[in-house]
């Protein structure tokens, strides 16, 4: 009796194996950029006199969950799709706006990882979706150090997911591209305990102007609404009078920007960012995460030129 359900078990398996494999989703990874072609850069020259910085920009997420034609999904932007760089641009496009000026301003087109990585709100998840996004970013990165300078302070930036790349960069240069770093942004993601003990490149800014340091702020009405697993930061500093304190800041005459030392964010009042809607619960509730390069983009802008220029003083 047992070997005859035993028979009838199998043949179960054996006959319903093609549906169960038809229901697994099939998904898709996008073709690898070729960062020797230029369609994968944004950049721009705008250092006239030769004594600005090298700015390397990694753009936040853009993309959803997509399928192609055959119905096969897809967790990557795609750069070879004219309208997922067109996507990235227009963060791009405006951030370039305050960097570029008086400065080379680079930012790659890459596989970024899809938000749905993230709003499954698991680390494990959101570190495996991402690796390959992380790749590209350092392939970019090991091709722009071949283009670039050397001799001129380095900038390196990103927002979101880009704050992310910028972490996972300082951990992959080494210590000679390490020594002509001015100074690291990661505006609006976190730096762990784990991150700072993984590199020795990741040094916390102390003021305004301190070389080879790192920046990260992220901004919320209350500590109440940070977002783990973008904001439980272990670093953080103040982009608007540069403290690590608790010091008050006022931004255009009418937003207070405190930072917490306890939990490493930028709390605001005075400011609602309405113009952020909040997305599936996610960000933009109580977090204003969507503000985090726009802002404090004037204050962004001098400190880039503050740290660029102590860097040339220190090593001129």
């Amino acid at each position: 009796m047992k070997q005859n359900r035993l028979l009838t078990l199998l043949t179960a398996l054996i006959l319903f194996a093609p549906v169960l494999s038809c229901r697994r989703e099939e998904t898709l990874v996008p073709k690898a950029p070729d960062y020797a072609d230029e369609t994968m850069w944004y950049t721009a020259d705008n250092d006239t006199d030769g004594t600005g910085a090298d700015i390397f920009y990694v753009v936040s997420t853009w993309e959803e969950d997509w399928t192609d034609a055959r119905g096969r999904v897809n967790h990557y932007a795609d750069v070879w799709n004219p309208l997922h760089r067109e996507h990235m641009g227009i963060e791009i496009g405006g951030v370039a706006a305050y960097m570029a000026p008086g400065n080379r301003f680079w930012a790659p087109y890459y596989r970024h990882a899809t938000i749905d990585a993230f709003l499954t709100r698991d680390e494990a998840v959101i570190r495996e979706r991402t690796r390959l996004a992380m790749a590209d970013v350092c392939t970019a990165f090991d091709t722009f150090l071949k283009e670039r300078d050397g001799s001129r302070p380095l900038i390196i930036a990103g927002f979101s997911q880009g704050g992310m790349a910028v972490v996972e960069l300082l951990k992959h240069m080494d210590d000679a591209t390490y020594a002509q770093l001015a100074a690291a942004y990661v505006m609006g993601y976190k730096v762990t305990a784990e991150d700072l003990a993984e590199s020795r490149h990741i040094r916390a800014a102390t003021g305004e102007g301190d070389t080879g340091v790192t920046i990260c702020y992220n901004t919320v009405k209350d500590v109440k609404y940070i977002q783990p697993v973008i904001a439980k930061t272990e670093i953080a500093i103040n982009p608007v009078n540069w403290k690590t304190d608790a010091t008050p800041a006022v931004l255009h005459d009418s937003i207070t920007v405190t930072l917490s030392p306890a939990y490493h964010v930028l709390v605001v009042t005075g400011y609602d960012g309405a113009e952020y809607k909040p997305y599936k619960d996610f960000i933009n509730v109580g977090d204003i995460h969507s503000c985090e390069p726009w802002l404090y983009s004037e204050c962004i802008q001098e400190n880039m030129k503050l740290r660029a220029r102590n860097w040339r003083a220190s090593n001129n």
